[in-house]
């Protein structure tokens, strides 16, 4: 049986939830924004599912996935360590329940096309939360660069530094590739950016090459088995090259999730600490834009949820993406909806990465598909 934690919510969507962490609590906040029923929690124990369950408003502890799906819910939100989300979201799919699932989609490029697959076979919605793609500016930015307002694509400098594995002591289940995977750094972070850049720039990355480094090889008393920081060139299926830098380990830089497109006519800047404006750089000046509904791009307007001038921050880019989803389940086609064939994308990008890195070559990324 489930326990009852608080009063049931109300809502057309019951949403269920594995997992009790922060990216738990982030997602129920979004899907209570999206109208839906927080309806039920497991985690690894009932014990730890009732406390995260009362510390989160969801309406109920379930002892494990099994008992979560009984509960009829409509969506699973996967929010568990890494090496967990392929076999628990393929749980969800084949009971036929639709999902979100944490990046990285799985830790292999074959368990990540396997849920894929499966979703598509069992007509679910199936989505990963690259949620960056919801800030508004960046939509600016993407339907700038598609109505041709910065040229050519001539090269791009991007950038994703945080400091939370800075020093020694630093620890994370994240460090193990039992629990984190054979790549962190990237995986973890890198994926979003590159991501964000096939995005924004609206085509793909077809070479790379990749330098890694693991600065500590002990954390908390175990070996750390995963890099700290990644060194990547890449090139742009248009020819246009650039450079990408992900670490864990850059002093002061807490989410410093940077993208800088150069066109032949004009260059564009989204810095997501800063995801009110976009910088464009022209030769005879620069400006800064700031979000506004009123004079964005067509299709754009929609991400912005409050007036300008009243900051928009990484909650309602969550926000966002969840509503997305679950417009999805109601049948309808939201423009950029991150799906698993995203997270397909990520996890054929991060092999590629470790792959490079191992054999010090350029790999050949373009999609097959």
């Amino acid at each position: 049986m489930t326990t009852d934690v608080t009063a049931t919510g109300v809502g057309t969507i019951r949403s269920g939830f594995l997992g009790g962490g922060f990216m738990a609590q982030v997602h129920s906040r979004a899907a209570r924004a999206a109208g839906a029923s927080t309806a039920v929690l497991a985690s690894s124990s009932l014990e730890r599912a009732f406390t995260a369950a009362q510390d989160l408003g969801i309406d109920r502890a379930a002892s494990d996935i099994a008992e979560l799906l009984a509960e009829d819910v409509d969506i699973v939100h996967v929010c568990t360590p890494n090496a967990t989300h392929a076999a628990l979201a393929l749980a969800v799919i084949e009971a036929g329940v639709h999902v979100i699932c944490e990046k990285p989609l799985a830790t292999t490029v074959a368990d990540a096309q396997r849920l894929a697959d499966a979703a598509e076979d069992r007509g679910v919605v199936a989505a990963v939360p690259f949620v960056y793609r919801y800030h508004p500016m960046v939509r600016e930015a993407r339907a700038r660069v598609a109505a041709g307002e910065i040229g050519e694509l001539i090269t791009v400098d991007c950038g994703y530094l945080q400091d939370w594995m800075l020093l020694p002591g630093d620890d994370d289940w994240r460090v193990t590739s039992a629990d984190g995977g054979p790549s962190r750094a990237f995986a973890d972070i890198g994926s979003h950016l590159c991501d964000l850049l096939e995005f924004v720039a609206g085509e793909r990355i077809v070479r790379l090459t990749a330098r890694t480094r693991r600065v500590y090889e002990e954390r908390g008393n175990r070996p750390v088995t995963n890099e700290d920081a990644v060194s990547i060139l890449v090139e742009m299926s248009s020819g246009a090259i650039g450079t990408l830098l992900v670490s864990q380990m850059a002093a002061g830089r807490k989410n410093a999730l940077t993208l800088e497109l150069h066109g032949a006519q004009a260059s564009i800047r989204f810095d997501q600490e800063r995801p009110e404006e976009l910088w464009v750089g022209q030769r005879e000046g620069s400006q800064h834009l700031f979000r506004d509904p009123q004079t964005a791009h067509p299709g754009v307007a929609r991400f912005s949820v409050v007036p300008a001038g009243h900051a928009q921050g990484y909650q309602d880019a969550f926000n966002g993406f969840v509503a997305d989803a679950y417009a999805a389940i109601r049948g309808e086609t939201p423009d950029g909806l991150p799906t698993f064939a995203d997270g397909v994308r990520a996890a054929q990008l991060t092999e590629a990465v470790l792959l490079a890195a191992r054999e010090e070559r350029w790999v050949d990324t373009a999609p097959t598909g």
